[in-house]
Protein backbone atom coordinates (compact mmCIF):
# COMPACT_ATOMS: atom_id res chain seq x y z
CA UNK A 1 0.00 0.00 0.00
CA UNK A 2 1.57 3.66 -1.32
CA UNK A 3 2.22 5.56 2.16
CA UNK A 4 0.18 8.44 2.45
CA UNK A 5 2.64 10.42 4.26
CA UNK A 6 4.28 13.24 1.98
CA UNK A 7 7.40 11.57 0.35
CA UNK A 8 9.73 14.42 1.88
CA UNK A 9 8.08 14.53 5.17
CA UNK A 10 11.49 13.88 6.67
CA UNK A 11 13.99 15.72 4.57
CA UNK A 12 16.66 16.81 6.10
CA UNK A 13 16.12 14.92 9.35
CA UNK A 14 18.52 13.15 10.96
CA UNK A 15 17.45 9.63 12.19
CA UNK A 16 18.34 6.79 14.83
CA UNK A 17 16.44 3.21 14.92
CA UNK A 18 16.89 1.00 17.07
CA UNK A 19 16.32 -3.07 16.53
CA UNK A 20 16.25 -2.08 12.72
CA UNK A 21 17.58 -5.70 11.83
CA UNK A 22 13.99 -7.24 11.19
CA UNK A 23 10.16 -6.77 11.95
CA UNK A 24 8.73 -3.32 13.13
CA UNK A 25 12.00 -1.43 13.46
CA UNK A 26 12.57 -2.96 9.90
CA UNK A 27 10.05 -1.45 8.62
CA UNK A 28 10.36 1.84 10.30
CA UNK A 29 14.09 2.35 9.17
CA UNK A 30 12.98 1.93 5.25
CA UNK A 31 9.77 4.06 5.82
CA UNK A 32 12.12 7.10 7.41
CA UNK A 33 14.90 6.33 4.33
CA UNK A 34 11.68 6.43 1.85
CA UNK A 35 10.29 10.10 3.25
CA UNK A 36 13.37 11.19 2.48
CA UNK A 37 15.43 11.37 6.50
CA UNK A 38 19.24 10.38 7.30
CA UNK A 39 19.42 6.97 8.86
CA UNK A 40 21.32 5.10 11.33
CA UNK A 41 19.86 1.77 11.58
CA UNK A 42 21.17 -0.11 14.24
CA UNK A 43 20.72 -4.01 13.93
CA UNK A 44 22.06 -7.05 16.26
CA UNK A 45 25.58 -8.47 16.18
CA UNK A 46 24.16 -11.63 14.27
CA UNK A 47 23.06 -9.56 11.14
CA UNK A 48 24.78 -9.93 7.65
CA UNK A 49 25.22 -7.29 5.38
CA UNK A 50 25.15 -4.08 4.83
CA UNK A 51 22.15 -1.78 3.85
CA UNK A 52 21.71 -2.58 0.35
CA UNK A 53 21.56 -6.60 1.60
CA UNK A 54 19.31 -5.71 4.94
CA UNK A 55 16.93 -3.18 2.94
CA UNK A 56 16.74 -5.11 -0.83
CA UNK A 57 12.77 -2.93 -0.92
CA UNK A 58 14.82 0.33 -0.90
CA UNK A 59 16.05 2.39 -4.20
CA UNK A 60 19.19 3.53 -4.71
CA UNK A 61 18.33 6.94 -3.70
CA UNK A 62 17.30 5.45 -0.30
CA UNK A 63 19.64 3.44 0.42
CA UNK A 64 22.36 6.26 0.04
CA UNK A 65 20.88 7.61 3.07
CA UNK A 66 20.74 4.76 5.08
CA UNK A 67 23.55 3.23 7.49
CA UNK A 68 23.43 0.40 9.46
CA UNK A 69 25.61 -0.60 12.71
CA UNK A 70 25.41 -4.07 14.19
CA UNK A 71 25.48 -3.61 18.90
CA UNK A 72 24.49 -5.98 21.60
CA UNK A 73 22.22 -3.51 22.90
CA UNK A 74 22.29 -5.11 26.44
CA UNK A 75 25.81 -4.33 26.66
CA UNK A 76 26.58 -1.25 28.50
CA UNK A 77 30.18 -0.86 26.49
CA UNK A 78 28.16 -1.72 23.31
CA UNK A 79 25.41 1.39 23.91
CA UNK A 80 28.08 3.61 24.14
CA UNK A 81 29.74 2.66 21.02
CA UNK A 82 26.78 2.83 19.77
CA UNK A 83 26.41 6.52 21.23
CA UNK A 84 29.55 7.52 20.39
CA UNK A 85 28.66 6.58 16.45
CA UNK A 86 25.56 8.79 16.24
CA UNK A 87 27.03 12.10 15.37
CA UNK A 88 29.87 11.13 12.76
CA UNK A 89 27.40 8.75 10.93
CA UNK A 90 24.87 11.59 10.85
CA UNK A 91 25.87 15.03 11.85
CA UNK A 92 23.62 14.97 14.56
CA UNK A 93 20.60 13.73 15.72
CA UNK A 94 16.58 14.78 15.37
CA UNK A 95 14.42 11.85 15.58
CA UNK A 96 15.74 8.94 18.08
CA UNK A 97 13.35 5.26 17.71
CA UNK A 98 14.13 2.85 20.88
CA UNK A 99 12.76 0.14 19.32
CA UNK A 100 15.12 -2.65 20.35
CA UNK A 101 13.48 -5.51 22.80
CA UNK A 102 12.52 -8.81 23.03
CA UNK A 103 11.43 -11.40 25.47
CA UNK A 104 14.24 -13.80 25.26
CA UNK A 105 11.54 -16.80 25.71
CA UNK A 106 8.86 -17.39 27.93
CA UNK A 107 9.83 -18.19 31.70
CA UNK A 108 7.48 -19.08 34.34
CA UNK A 109 7.52 -17.05 37.25
CA UNK A 110 9.27 -21.09 39.41
CA UNK A 111 11.80 -21.08 36.80
CA UNK A 112 12.84 -17.19 36.32
CA UNK A 113 16.75 -16.74 37.52
CA UNK A 114 18.60 -13.86 37.85
CA UNK A 115 20.25 -14.35 34.90
CA UNK A 116 17.44 -14.34 32.67
CA UNK A 117 15.56 -11.70 34.14
CA UNK A 118 18.34 -9.25 33.98
CA UNK A 119 19.14 -10.41 30.33
CA UNK A 120 15.12 -8.99 29.70
CA UNK A 121 15.59 -5.78 32.05
CA UNK A 122 19.55 -5.04 30.12
CA UNK A 123 17.73 -4.53 26.64
CA UNK A 124 14.13 -3.76 27.49
CA UNK A 125 14.46 -1.12 29.71
CA UNK A 126 18.05 -0.30 30.87
CA UNK A 127 19.35 0.42 27.29
CA UNK A 128 16.55 2.99 26.91
CA UNK A 129 17.34 4.78 29.45
CA UNK A 130 21.02 4.57 28.39
CA UNK A 131 20.74 5.58 25.17
CA UNK A 132 17.75 8.07 25.72
CA UNK A 133 20.72 9.62 28.83
CA UNK A 134 23.50 9.73 26.21
CA UNK A 135 21.68 11.00 23.01
CA UNK A 136 20.11 14.07 24.61
CA UNK A 137 23.07 16.71 24.32
CA UNK A 138 22.58 15.63 20.25
CA UNK A 139 18.90 15.81 20.41
CA UNK A 140 18.99 19.09 22.25
CA UNK A 141 20.36 20.55 19.61
CA UNK A 142 18.03 20.24 16.78
CA UNK A 143 14.56 22.37 16.39
CA UNK A 144 12.12 19.84 16.68
CA UNK A 145 13.38 16.45 17.88
CA UNK A 146 11.26 13.50 18.87
CA UNK A 147 11.76 9.87 20.72
CA UNK A 148 9.23 7.46 20.25
CA UNK A 149 9.70 4.23 22.54
CA UNK A 150 8.35 1.14 21.38
CA UNK A 151 6.48 -0.27 24.34
CA UNK A 152 3.76 -3.42 24.23
CA UNK A 153 0.14 -4.56 24.92
CA UNK A 154 1.09 -6.68 27.54
CA UNK A 155 2.51 -3.23 29.54
CA UNK A 156 -1.17 -2.80 30.12
CA UNK A 157 -2.58 -6.47 30.08
CA UNK A 158 0.71 -8.36 31.83
CA UNK A 159 0.52 -10.39 29.10
CA UNK A 160 0.39 -14.72 28.86
CA UNK A 161 1.96 -17.08 31.26
CA UNK A 162 5.98 -16.73 30.95
CA UNK A 163 6.25 -13.09 29.98
CA UNK A 164 6.03 -11.61 33.61
CA UNK A 165 9.69 -9.88 32.82
CA UNK A 166 9.10 -8.81 29.22
CA UNK A 167 5.64 -7.42 30.50
CA UNK A 168 7.29 -5.71 32.99
CA UNK A 169 10.05 -3.88 31.08
CA UNK A 170 7.97 -2.59 29.02
CA UNK A 171 5.31 -1.13 31.54
CA UNK A 172 8.71 0.41 32.87
CA UNK A 173 8.55 2.05 29.11
CA UNK A 174 5.08 3.44 29.26
CA UNK A 175 6.19 4.77 32.63
CA UNK A 176 9.47 6.42 31.27
CA UNK A 177 8.28 7.62 28.35
CA UNK A 178 5.66 9.84 30.59
CA UNK A 179 7.95 10.69 32.80
CA UNK A 180 11.19 11.94 30.29
CA UNK A 181 7.80 13.91 28.44
CA UNK A 182 8.14 15.82 31.37
CA UNK A 183 11.22 15.82 32.11
CA UNK A 184 12.61 16.95 28.58
CA UNK A 185 9.90 19.00 27.26
CA UNK A 186 11.47 22.49 28.47
CA UNK A 187 14.12 21.39 25.91
CA UNK A 188 11.32 21.07 23.13
CA UNK A 189 12.19 16.86 22.83
CA UNK A 190 9.22 15.69 22.74
CA UNK A 191 8.27 11.81 24.33
CA UNK A 192 5.77 9.28 22.86
CA UNK A 193 5.82 5.87 22.81
CA UNK A 194 4.01 2.89 20.47
CA UNK A 195 2.17 -0.05 21.94
CA UNK A 196 1.59 -2.66 18.88
CA UNK A 197 -0.62 -5.52 19.94
CA UNK A 198 -0.04 -9.05 18.39
CA UNK A 199 1.94 -8.17 15.39
CA UNK A 200 3.24 -11.15 12.88
CA UNK A 201 7.00 -10.53 13.54
CA UNK A 202 10.02 -13.04 13.80
CA UNK A 203 9.09 -12.04 17.73
CA UNK A 204 5.73 -14.24 17.52
CA UNK A 205 7.27 -17.31 15.23
CA UNK A 206 9.63 -17.14 18.10
CA UNK A 207 7.55 -17.00 21.09
CA UNK A 208 3.76 -17.71 20.55
CA UNK A 209 2.54 -20.92 19.52
CA UNK A 210 -0.20 -21.31 16.50
CA UNK A 211 -2.81 -22.32 18.78
CA UNK A 212 -2.00 -18.65 20.60
CA UNK A 213 -1.65 -16.64 17.83
CA UNK A 214 -5.24 -18.60 16.27
CA UNK A 215 -6.74 -17.51 19.69
CA UNK A 216 -5.48 -13.83 19.89
CA UNK A 217 -6.62 -13.26 16.04
CA UNK A 218 -10.14 -14.45 16.45
CA UNK A 219 -10.51 -11.98 19.90
CA UNK A 220 -9.18 -8.75 17.35
CA UNK A 221 -11.80 -6.58 16.80
CA UNK A 222 -10.61 -6.29 13.00
CA UNK A 223 -10.11 -9.89 12.19
CA UNK A 224 -6.65 -10.39 11.63
CA UNK A 225 -3.14 -10.23 13.31
CA UNK A 226 -0.93 -6.99 12.80
CA UNK A 227 1.63 -6.70 9.94
CA UNK A 228 4.95 -4.54 10.61
CA UNK A 229 3.70 -2.09 8.13
CA UNK A 230 0.80 -1.31 10.39
CA UNK A 231 2.33 0.30 13.26
CA UNK A 232 4.73 2.50 11.02
CA UNK A 233 2.43 5.10 10.63
CA UNK A 234 1.85 5.37 14.35
CA UNK A 235 6.09 5.81 14.43
CA UNK A 236 5.80 8.44 11.67
CA UNK A 237 2.87 10.74 13.35
CA UNK A 238 4.80 10.71 16.25
CA UNK A 239 8.24 11.39 15.11
CA UNK A 240 7.28 14.61 12.90
CA UNK A 241 6.83 17.88 14.36
CA UNK A 242 4.30 19.37 11.42
CA UNK A 243 2.15 16.28 12.76
CA UNK A 244 1.99 15.84 16.07
CA UNK A 245 4.19 18.97 17.61
CA UNK A 246 1.35 19.20 20.39
CA UNK A 247 1.59 15.54 21.24
CA UNK A 248 3.47 14.45 23.75
CA UNK A 249 3.96 11.78 26.76
CA UNK A 250 1.42 9.36 25.02
CA UNK A 251 1.77 5.76 24.37
CA UNK A 252 -0.43 5.48 20.93
CA UNK A 253 -2.21 1.88 21.14
CA UNK A 254 -1.39 0.16 18.17
CA UNK A 255 -3.77 -3.61 18.26
CA UNK A 256 -6.62 -3.76 15.74
CA UNK A 257 -9.18 -3.21 18.73
CA UNK A 258 -7.65 -5.66 20.76
CA UNK A 259 -7.28 -3.37 23.85
CA UNK A 260 -9.81 -0.26 23.56
CA UNK A 261 -9.49 2.04 26.51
Amino acid sequence: MPSPFAKDLFAGRKVLVTGAGRGIGHALAAAFAGHGATVLAHVGVTARGGAAELFPGLSQEEIARLTTIAADLADTAEIDRLIAAVEPALGGLDILVNNAGTMHGRVLVEDLTAEHFARVVDLNARAIMLLTAGLAPLLRRSDDAAIVNTTSISATTGGSPGSAAYSGAKAFVSTITRSLARELAPDRIRVNAVSPGTIMTDFHRRYSTPEKLAAAEAAIPLGRLGRAEDCVGAYLFLASGALSGYVTGQVLEVNGGQLMG
